[in-house]
């Protein structure tokens, strides 16, 4: 084999220009990525209860989310994790080959089945399900120079308004999550004694704050009558201030009183948590992470995900400092060269 090539230099040289051509086009068209495709599919399920713990998340959420998971099509195992703050994750992993957007189809109609056997809460919070990359590929974190003007709270909802959606609309993003955020809650802290004074308990005053924080459709006043204007009725909608909070009847009293909930709770605007306290060089610190898509290019999200995060920084108060703190890219680049 070796002598006929030898002895054929033209034949040599076309197959030689041939294979230089076909590396040329591998070269553009092939896409760069931080590991090779080896991983196997996996689509990640999440939902929040709030309030709960883990052994109640697992117990009551977890538990019938795995068992109508379980069997799915070309499944070879699952992980789950269920937290004191109330979140659970569970990644189901496929065999290697599957469709990444075949298996999430098949694992979102399995938690459909289980919706409902898990608390209406949870419903109510949401169940996601999405195909995701193993690998996290990046993290950017904003800093406040002002702790007492910009805090944890602020920063992370910054994010989540402001950078978050644009992140995900780049292609190849399968989730843009933000870590280390603290969001903002109306909080009610109940006082017992109170409570117990007047025959409530907490499932009262909870009912109490559904029933009268809702959006609503009230209708129309004059439709299909003889009158010549037709009013459309504007409810206000939820409550968003203390004061609104403060003045929800819990009961009305025998005597043609009304206890309000000021009566029996303290109202505040705050963090929904506060078991976190996040800080970088002392300062407090909120930021996100960039996961990635099966089958997408690494070096182009995060070439788009930078310039996103330089445009986003010129529009930033003086006050506040984006970081990146981990980029795969530049492992990337240093490979390529």
């Amino acid at each position: 084999m070796l002598k006929r090539f030898i002895e054929r230099p033209v034949l040599s040289t076309v197959i030689s220009i041939i294979l230089l051509l076909l590396g040329g086009i591998a070269l553009f068209t092939l896409p760069v990525t931080l590991f090779p495709d080896i991983a196997p599919p996996s689509v990640q399920v999440t939902a929040f209860y709030p309030g709960a713990n883990a052994e109640v998340v697992a117990r009551s959420v977890a538990t019938p989310i795995e068992e109508a998971i379980n069997g799915v099509e070309n499944m070879t195992y699952m992980t789950s994790n269920s937290n004191n703050d109330g979140s659970m994750a569970i990644t189901v992993y496929f065999k290697q080959g599957t469709n990444p957007d075949i298996a999430a189809v098949n694992v979102q109609n399995r938690v459909s089945k289980a919706i409902s056997q898990v608390p209406q809460e949870v419903v109510q919070a949401g169940i996601s399900t999405q195909k995701v990359q193993n690998s996290i590929i990046m993290y950017v974190a904003l800093s406040s120079e002002d702790s007492t003007k910009y805090d944890e709270r602020f920063l992370g909802n910054y994010i989540k308004i402001n950078l978050i959606p644009q992140v995900q609309r780049v292609p190849g993003v399968a989730q843009a999550m933000v870590f280390a955020t603290q969001d903002y809650s109306m909080r009610i802290w109940l006082k017992p004694d109170r409570l117990v004074a007047n025959n409530l308990s907490p499932q009262d005053v909870l009912n109490a704050v559904r029933d009268q924080n809702l959006e609503a459709a009230p209708g129309r006043l004059g439709q299909n009558s003889s009158e010549s204007f037709e009013y459309v009725l504007k409810y206000k909608g939820k409550l968003n201030q203390n004061e609104d909070y403060e003045n929800i009847v819990i009961k009305a009293n025998t005597d043609g009183s009304m206890l309000r909930l000021k009566d029996v709770a303290r109202v505040e605007f705050g963090s929904y948590t506060t078991a976190t306290n996040s800080r970088m060089d002392g300062k407090p610190v909120s930021g996100f992470m960039v996961l990635q898509a099966p089958g997408s290019n690494a070096n182009d999200i995060l070439t788009e995900v930078e310039k996103l995060v330089d445009e986003f920084s010129k529009n930033l108060p003086k006050e506040i400092k984006p970081t990146i703190i981990y980029n795969s890219k530049e492992f990337l680049d240093s490979s390529i060269r």
